[in-house]
């Protein structure tokens, strides 16, 4: 059973199942919409102008991928490896050729890296601190609200941790969402030292029986000497007050930045240990590809995705959903 078939059998019996299965599904379709027509679309146009798949067929096809920031590196795989596999079992079909390319993108992004996981991972004992970084623009603020909302609603004690005491105005938009979600807020003064603030907030979880401390950190475009100093100084200040701190280390990343996002990461993790990427306003881009590309090149998993502004818009990420909104969405139902 190709991947297309797949995808079509599984969530039409859970939509059938679950409700929520069926809200999350629907929210993957609709975020992943402008991707879908620039991807999916174009594959079923590409395929109905050729009766049997050619090099001029491979080459569109391969131009496909590039244009949906898959990444040339990434693509040129993908093509060559679909290539071999059509030619050894002789296939010339484009519909099938087509499904051969999804399945090897399936396959490609589920052993690529690390293995896959969603959820945060909570320390056995005391607070669990989360590190949230990023430069400034790609969704930060907003992303830790809905990262805060979501372990809220399931029952959690949730500290913010203002560390981002260099931008204007970030510590002000964090103390709304705080205000907002009804949970306590650690801040300090206009461009105080980062690292005083996360123990300040390190203490305070201690202190008050926090379950999840999300710490701030500035978004400053920096070298990576600068960038790789000040995280690690947090790294260390969190360390001293709750072993083990900090537990998880989030990048924010713009979806819609292509592959500029994927440099910005490289750069990230080069200054400190990442354990999951935050993809943001995924519904702005037609470029879905992405999430691949990043994937492929620095084998961190995607652990949440942003498919809107709604604070239920922020889901954790799921390989087949993601598949299923950028390749069928609501053409399922058909």
């Amino acid at each position: 059973m190709g991947l297309f078939s797949f995808l079509k059998s599984k969530f039409a019996k859970k939509k059938e199942e679950a409700p929520a299965e069926k809200a999350a599904l629907d929210t993957y379709s609709k975020g992943m919409e402008k991707s879908r027509k620039n991807f999916a679309s174009k594959l079923d146009e590409l395929s109905k102008r050729y009766a049997k798949v050619n090099e001029e067929y491979f080459e569109e096809l391969e131009q496909i991928l590039i244009e949906s920031d898959v990444g040339v590196e990434l693509s040129l795989r993908l093509i060559e490896e679909t290539l071999d596999e059509a030619t050894k079992n002789k296939i010339s079909e484009p519909k099938a050729i087509n499904e051969l390319l999804v399945d090897k993108m399936f396959v490609g992004y589920a052993t690529s890296g690390e293995s896959i996981q969603n959820e945060l991972h909570f320390a056995p004992e005391g607070p669990t601190v989360l590190l949230v970084c990023g430069v400034n623009g790609v969704g930060k603020t907003t992303t830790i609200a809905k990262l805060a909302y979501r372990y809220i609603r399931q029952g959690k004690k949730v500290l913010l941790v203002a560390g981002d005491t260099f931008r204007a105005g970030a510590v002000e938009q964090l103390k709304i969402w705080a205000d907002r979600l009804g949970c306590p807020i650690v801040t300090g003064k206009p461009e105080s030292d980062p690292a005083s603030v996360a123990f300040e907030g390190a203490a305070y979880a201690n202190q008050h029986g926090v379950d999840l401390a999300i710490v701030d950190t500035a978004g400053r475009q920096q070298t990576k000497s600068n960038l790789m100093q000040e995280l690690s100084k947090i790294s260390r200040v969190l360390s001293k007050e709750i072993p083990g701190a900090p537990h998880e280390t989030f990048l924010v990343l713009d979806g819609t930045t292509g592959q500029n996002g994927v440099l910005q990461a490289s750069s990230f993790k080069e200054a400190c240990p990442l354990t999951g990427i935050v993809v943001t306003k995924m519904d702005g881009t037609s470029k879905g590809g992405i999430i691949l590309s990043i994937r492929d090149t620095l084998g961190i998993p995607v652990r949440f995705i942003g498919l809107g502004e709604k604070m239920e818009d922020l889901q954790e990420f799921d390989l087949d959903k993601y598949l299923y909104g950028l390749l069928l969405g609501e053409k399922s139902d058909e």
